[in-house]
């Protein structure tokens, strides 16, 4: 499937669920309910990565980007009605990267979906509902994939900002891309590479970052779906507490 198409699939997909939001308020409310703790739970787990000044841009750079309860509508109209300018103004990396965001986007509001359907929507913002809502929506695979692709983009997003020459391509891109109505995947992309020009000038830094990213979100993943509800409670009652 060419990019393209991958990200044409993921905007649809998207598109679909945010209609169901519309349709059934209940379930777009829960939605919003659900982000907003997701949010705090990761301001919970990287609180020390947030306040350090060697990756506390890098972990902002996740938490607003990829976990927050931000509204992403901008940037899938840009990426649903040009995704072929995509694969034609940017490298194919850049691009495959775009791609990757695409199909993650995707795959955590299918998610996110999911747990709000399995309710109980009026506490699914609170550790006990949010671990009852986890439970009964499963999909162990899927989570496992969103993490993989998670920590794939901040990867790919490290080699690139080693790749000689492409910072002065992206500064040459914001032309083309604005005229192509492309800021929003500009703004991110510029702004995934300065963030992460940071943390490799420090030997291993980036490595570290993502490796500690996979590390904890494993550990908080298998005990969500291994450990008994009082436990999983009480482990995101200590994390919600340290976040700021």
């Amino acid at each position: 499937m060419s990019t393209a198409e991958t990200i044409r699939q993921a905007v649809a997909e998207v598109q679909r669920l945010r209609e169901e939001s519309r349709t059934l308020p209940d379930i777009g409310t829960a939605v919003v309910y659900l982000k907003r703790f997701q949010a705090r739970r990761f301001a919970g787990t990287y609180a020390d990565l947030l306040a350090s000044p060697a990756y506390g841009a890098a972990a902002r750079f996740f938490l607003e980007e990829l976990y927050s309860d931000r509204d992403y509508r901008d940037r899938d109209a840009q990426f649903a009605r040009i995704a072929g300018a995509v694969e034609k103004l940017f490298p194919k990396d850049v691009a495959e990267t775009a791609a990757g965001l695409a199909r993650l986007h995707a795959l955590t509001e299918s998610l996110d979906h999911a747990m709000a359907r399995a309710g109980p929507l009026a506490d699914i913002d609170d550790a006990a509902g949010y671990v009852r809502a986890w439970k009964a929506t499963g999909r162990r695979e899927d989570r496992q994939r969103q993490l993989e692709t998670v920590a794939g983009i901040g990867a790919e997003m490290t080699r690139l900002t080693r790749l000689p020459g492409l910072r002065m391509m992206l500064k040459m891109m914001r032309g083309p891309a604005s005229a192509a109505g492309l800021q929003s995947l500009q703004r991110f992309l510029e702004s995934g590479f300065d963030t992460f020009s940071s943390v490799t000038r420090q030997k291993g830094g980036a490595e570290l970052f993502v490796a500690t990213i996979r590390q904890r979100e494993q550990h908080l993943m298998d005990l969500l779906f291994d450990a008994d509800p009082v436990a999983c409670e009480t482990e995101l009652g200590r994390i919600l507490g340290q976040a700021r």
